[in-house]
């Protein structure tokens, strides 16, 4: 069978060893005779939506049945603490370094619905308050106070929806440093680049993948957060990428953005080998005034 000799030839090559007895086949529309190829094989049937990775398969990407899972874990850390005497302090530790971190790993790839996160954080509060039991104690501090900066009179616990954006925003990051990694190539494939490649093309109206497009949402805060380092400059625009002081030039000299004559410009362009040693070679729309 053509299958078997794929999977043989995948052993061979990458040294991995492929365990059927954990293994699934899945299939995708209609296919023909999947239970007797399971039967050969020695593997499963499985269907979607599934888990792979610890991830949702197959499953609409804002569904809300998908975090269910993460709530479920939830749970079962709490029950493991049901019938331990916590102090508050110690109630506070194990949220922050056990039961907020849960959900991360699904959060740094789809987003989180508000619902789901209002949900897991009422799981937090009523730990933090209650216990293990989760009872209904009375709150004492506004949970919004409690997800404070420890500087700012707070506890430091991150709120969920400020977390998920930031670890999507961090994808936007990553494609901007990565260079030949398979999965920048695939989206490169699929929509394009733009802006010196460091981003991709916009996915607009049905195309496009759901995942991609929630993590596009946040380039527009996340390119005004990034710095970037100079090298040759022909990939920085002088005026209006973050490479110089604590802002953008533009944003630092307004004045005098609005008269340049080349605002796109990129570093490469407004440096000038022929003046000696280099120099800065600005241009601008009018003459100033001594």
């Amino acid at each position: 069978m053509h299958l078997s000799w794929i999977l043989f030839w995948f052993e061979a090559a990458s040294g991995l060893k492929i365990n059927l007895v954990k293994s699934e086949i899945i299939k995708v529309g209609e296919v023909e005779g999947v239970d007797e190829l399971a039967v050969e094989l020695g593997c499963r049937v499985g269907q979607l939506p599934a888990v792979y990775l610890g991830l949702p398969l197959g499953a609409p990407n804002k569904s809300i049945s998908v975090w269910d899972g993460v709530e479920v874990k939830m749970r079962r850390r709490l029950a493991v603490w049901k019938h331990q005497y916590l102090s508050k302090g110690g109630r506070i530790t194990l949220l922050k370094s056990t039961l907020a971190n849960i959900p991360v790993y699904q959060m740094s790839l789809f987003r989180m619905p508000n619902s789901v996160a209002r949900r897991l954080e009422k799981l937090q509060r009523d730990f933090l308050w209650g216990g293990g039991n989760l009872e209904r104690k009375a709150h004492l501090v506004n949970w919004e106070m409690v997800c404070r900066d420890k500087e700012k009179g707070g506890l430091g616990i991150r709120k969920l929806n400020l977390l998920n954006r930031a670890l999507l925003g961090k994808w936007v990051w990553r494609f901007a440093r990565a260079k030949e990694d398979f999965w920048k190539q695939v989206l490169i494939a699929k929509y394009g680049q733009e802006d010196f490649d460091w981003r991709t093309k916009k996915a607009v109206g049905a195309f496009g993948v759901g995942v991609w497009k929630e993590i596009l949402k946040e380039a527009g805060w996340c390119w005004e957060k990034m710095a970037f380092k100079a090298g040759k400059g022909n990939k920085i625009r002088f005026w209006t990428d973050w490479w110089c002081g604590g802002s953008t030039l533009s944003q630092s000299f307004p004045h005098l953005y609005t008269l340049a004559a080349q605002k796109n410009a990129t570093l490469e362009e407004m440096w000038d080998q022929n003046s000696g040693v280099g120099g800065w070679n600005l241009r601008f729309t009018r003459d100033f005034n001594d």
